[in-house]
């Protein structure tokens, strides 16, 4: 399962990925780093089957009309302590994992994740 972290989140979320063992890059190691349009991130999503990381909502509605990215792993927790990030994402890691195995678009709140047909 491969990752890409975009910009609104911290790129210590992807280096956390990747002492999971999983395969992530953040936005800032692209060429263009946070500039990356949402074009571009689709683009890489599909071409290496990443699942795309955003708090942008504008991914939400792109994977509606168009189903891009690859998949989406939204993230409506507001605004928190990049710690709290982490917290939560720790907590529901192994259920993310597993619902990203068979489903293309979820979100994960402050208190659960929720899986979009």
């Amino acid at each position: 399962m491969k990752f890409l972290v975009d910009a609104q989140l911290p790129k210590s979320l992807s280096v956390w990925l990747k002492g999971k063992g999983f395969d992530s890059i953040h936005t800032l190691e692209l060429p263009n780093k946070n500039s990356t349009t949402d074009e571009e991130i689709n683009r890489i999503s599909f071409k290496e089957e990443r699942i795309v990381i955003t708090k942008d909502t504008d991914f939400l509605q792109s994977f509606k009309l168009t189903q891009q990215p690859y998949k989406l792993l939204l993230v409506t927790t507001g605004n928190i302590l990049n710690d709290h990030l982490k917290e939560i994402f720790e907590k529901q890691f192994d259920e993310i994992i597993s619902l990203l195995k068979e489903n293309s678009f979820i979100e994960l709140t402050k208190e659960t994740i929720i899986v979009h047909k």
